[in-house]
């Protein structure tokens, strides 16, 4: 008992500061991608490459003069990031990263806790996010902030039909709402995962749920609550300081879950697209030592002086990880993580690719598509994946 409680705290802290360094460099990936759309180098002052830029901006929010405007809701606008950051990273509780692993003799789980209905604990938590930002609008006291905040009380709800109506389609399939059992039920490669799988394939419930997830994240083309060029910047406009901080951490927090959602209900989690024996274990290694080797290739050339010390570091720690993922003791670990983030990681990109790419909607567009459009497409769509199942089963 003393054991698994031990494994439990140490599992909570892993997941904990794993979860807060992706959440700092998720935005410096993030205006990296973009960069490189609109040909710019984006941060690269601070540390090789700007990989110190997270500290840096996370030193000058610390130290920013932290502003109250007066005549506001004081409790309700110091409640409102809190909720929001607090919503946010409570999903991540339930989701599974991989399979059951020993550690000193003690069985557990690459997750934190194992609900048998955690698919509808992250629907229910991730629902609640909403009054951070309305809260937020509201007690302002700001016309803009309120505009926003009732701006995204209807976007959220509105697309959260036919996000609920994605996720049903695959749970049909599978017949489960633990997340770990989703997984399992998908093993045995590409084919076996719910968006091929299956008596009616859940290609359509995939690009719903992805769309739907850009909106219920308040992500580009579906950012209207922000838009900054009607609203100045929104539910968050009067926040300074961390508290500004704690809205963004929450967006990027709820990527994360969305894009692990996805990764779980339509792309097979943690398991491999082809079996071990196919070379699947083999990936990885291919893709550090490549990534070492040029690594190293571009050290040997450098176009600025700094990369002539920086590239040949991040060949060797590169090359490194590819040796790493060679030994079979930590293959049992380190191949599920790998596959998992990668999916993950891919749906990621997609947010940044997209939010560098399209234009944001009008407010009429916005709504119209999800009520005239998503609805229905949904709807229609679980009709379907529930009679092929009756009829199959």
């Amino acid at each position: 008992m003393d054991s698994f409680l031990l494994i439990s705290v140490v599992k909570a802290a892993v997941v904990f500061a794993v979860l807060m360094t992706t959440l700092a460099y998720l935005q410096w990936v993030e205006r990296k991608v973009i960069a490189h759309i609109q040909v710019r180098p984006g941060p690269y002052r601070v540390g090789p490459h700007g990989l110190l830029q997270p500290l840096a901006d996370v030193i000058k929010l610390l130290t920013k003069e932290d502003l109250i405007p007066p005549y506001v809701n004081k409790p309700l606008y110091l409640l409102a990031p809190f909720l929001a950051i607090t919503m946010a990273l409570l999903s991540i509780s339930v989701i599974p990263f991989g399979p059951t692993i020993e550690i000193g003799g003690v069985r557990t789980w690459m997750q934190l806790t194992d609900l048998n209905i955690g698919v509808l604990f992250v629907l229910a938590v991730s629902s609640m996010g909403v009054y951070g930002i309305v809260l937020a609008g509201w007690a302002s006291n700001n016309k803009y902030s309120l505009i926003g905040g009732l701006r995204s009380t209807a976007q959220m709800i509105s697309y959260e039909l036919p996000l609920s109506l994605a996720i049903a389609s695959p749970l049909l399939i599978s017949n489960t709402l633990s997340l770990r059992e989703l997984v399992e039920r998908q093993a045995g490669g590409i084919w076996s995962w719910n968006v091929f799988h299956g008596p009616f394939p859940q290609v359509f419930s995939f690009i719903i749920f992805l769309i739907a997830a850009f909106a219920e994240t308040n992500r580009v083309p579906f950012d209207l609550p922000e838009a900054e060029n009607e609203l100045v910047a929104g539910f968050h406009t009067e926040y300074s300081s961390m508290k500004f901080a704690s809205f963004f951490m929450a967006e990027y927090a709820n990527m994360i879950t969305v894009s692990c959602m996805a990764t779980l209900l339509f792309l097979g989690g943690w398991v491999a697209p082809w079996p071990a024996r196919y070379g699947s274990s083999l990936v990885p290694v291919a893709i550090f030592a490549m990534a070492g080797l040029v690594a190293l290739y571009h050290g040997s050339r450098p176009a600025r002086r700094r990369d002539r010390y920086s590239l040949p570091a991040f060949g060797i720690l590169f090359l490194i990880a590819a040796a790493v993922f060679l030994l079979p003791i930590v293959q049992a670990w380190l191949l599920p993580l790998f596959w998992f983030c990668a999916k993950t990681g891919a749906i990621l990109f997609a947010f940044m690719w997209v939010r560098g790419t399209l234009p944001r909607f009008r407010y009429d567009q916005l709504m119209g598509f999800t009520w005239k459009f998503l609805f229905p497409a949904a709807m229609l769509n679980l009709l379907v994946t529930g009679f092929l199942v009756a009829w199959v089963s």
